[in-house]
């Protein structure tokens, strides 16, 4: 089993930043994809970005490419999110995700983090 924790939403305005952060616990993360995805007021959960074990395989959804980093540090159990240049469609909860059967496909969501971007 594993938990993740949210942290780091909160309300900004259009072209701020902001970044979240997700800490694991109950697994090493060293051989999971983590990931972002997004559900929007009344809206299906959406991917966002995605990172596999090492690092070295980053993925976005193209509405955020250029705009948004995602990161991990394996030996602390986090992983990040940096938005930048945030647009009002942005807005929704944040959930981080781990999961090993690739970066789009989940096996663990946490329980989120509001992120609103106002006009």
């Amino acid at each position: 089993q594993m938990q993740l924790v949210e942290s780091g939403g909160g309300l900004v305005q259009a072209g701020g930043s902001l970044r979240l952060s997700c800490a694991a616990s109950g697994r090493s993360l060293s051989t999971w994809y983590m990931g972002w995805f997004r559900r929007a007021p009344g809206k299906e959960s959406v991917f966002v970005a995605s990172i596999n074990w090492s690092g070295s395989g980053t993925y976005y959804a193209d509405a955020v490419k250029g705009r948004f980093l995602i990161s991990r540090d394996n030996a602390k159990n986090t992983v990040n999110l940096q938005m930048n240049s945030l647009k009002p469609d942005d807005t929704g909860v944040y959930y981080c995700t781990a999961g090993t059967a690739g970066p789009y496909k989940p096996d663990y969501w946490g329980q989120g983090t509001q992120v609103t971007v106002s006009s």
